[in-house]
């Protein structure tokens, strides 16, 4: 099992330490996320300052761009890593497309199944002298000239990942992307009775098998030295799940165990006025929740316990900590989950 780690400072030279101790401490990837920053730029200076570290997004927003400009962008980030980029897209939500990025949004699943192939296209003419001519429903390439086109990428063009957790754009991942970025709000059972047979659907369609796939799990995770950091972690991660919870689009993964009326609950919790929403949507969170969706136990059982739920349906993990946490803590499993 592959094990990423997520870059939280944005400063060049932390950047480049946090690069420099992920490849240090075993980890396999380095991902940044596009919400308060830009996720393109800090991958350059982790790829310049480690010789083995995958790279990547997760995810970048690809709503919020036309095919060719971030074909560019990916395609320069494969070159200057040498072959280590990985690029993760995800649709972002109707409000944010159109209110925030002032770009069109409809039939999110289709567009992205098209983005995906217009990626590929542009690639194609740069890395193996294909003409261009892609024409969709959304996207229309068919303009590329010698002085426009880069050269061939070391290693081709780089791996696509999609994040998805309904089943419309899980399976345009099996069928289109070179993996799956699972989000955090994904359960054991989800994956097992949703994600993976749907992933296997698209899979099917495009000719391919699981062993052509990896599956990416961002894995909501509770751990603490002594009795009060793992307190801390606890509430933290009650309130994570709680704020998930809220939004109508991951309803169907409460829906599945049963709990349709906590999403309501919470959704009208996070549209009230109370000055205390927030922890009193985390006080809805019991316990049975809780260890759902989080691996909840003392450091040196983390690594066992991922095994144990998610060993089968996974090929690299990734902790989503909603908490502060000491980094050393994480070293030791990384190791065992790679030993495992």
């Amino acid at each position: 099992m592959k094990v990423d780690g997520k870059l939280n400072v944005w400063r060049t030279a932390e950047v480049v330490e946090e690069a420099r101790h992920h490849e240090k401490a075993g980890y396999d990837g380095l991902w940044a996320s596009e919400s308060k920053h830009d996720p393109f730029l800090p991958l350059l200076l982790a790829a310049e300052h480690t010789d083995r570290l995958e790279v990547g997004t997760a995810i970048a927003v690809a709503f919020a761009r036309s095919p060719m400009q971030l074909a560019y962008t990916a395609h320069d980030l494969q070159t200057y890593s040498g072959g280590r980029f990985v690029l993760g897209l995800g649709s972002q939500i109707k409000p944010h497309i159109e209110r925030r990025f002032a770009m069109p949004w409809s039939r999110p699943a289709a567009r992205m199944r098209e983005y995906v192939s217009a990626l590929r296209a542009i690639w194609a003419a740069w890395n193996e002298g294909a003409k261009l001519d892609f024409r969709g429903d959304f996207y229309t390439h068919t303009l590329m000239s010698p002085f426009f086109s880069p050269p061939p990428a070391p290693g081709g063009a780089p791996q696509v990942f999609v994040a998805a957790v309904g089943e419309a754009m899980t399976r345009v991942a099996g069928e289109v992307a070179d993996g799956l970025l699972a989000h955090g709000f994904t359960t054991e059972r989800y994956l097992r009775e949703v994600t993976l047979p749907t992933v296997e659907a698209g899979l099917a369609k495009s000719g391919r098998t699981r062993g052509d796939f990896s599956v990416s799990h961002l894995l909501l995770t509770a751990t603490g030295r002594t009795e009060e950091e793992l307190a801390r972690a606890v509430d933290g991660t009650r309130r994570q799940i709680a704020f998930y919870g809220s939004t109508p689009a991951y309803r169907g993964v409460l829906e599945l165990h049963g709990w349709g009326e906590l999403g309501d609950e919470l959704n009208a919790l996070s549209k009230s006025d109370r000055a205390d929403k927030w922890e009193a949507m985390g006080g809805l969170v019991d316990d049975d929740v809780l260890h759902t969706f989080a691996v909840v136990a003392e450091p040196e059982r983390v690594a066992a316990e991922i095994h144990r739920r998610y060993g089968a349906l996974v090929d690299r993990v990734s902790f989503y900590t909603a908490y502060e946490i000491d980094a050393e803590v994480w070293e030791p499993i990384v190791q065992e989950l790679h030993a495992s």
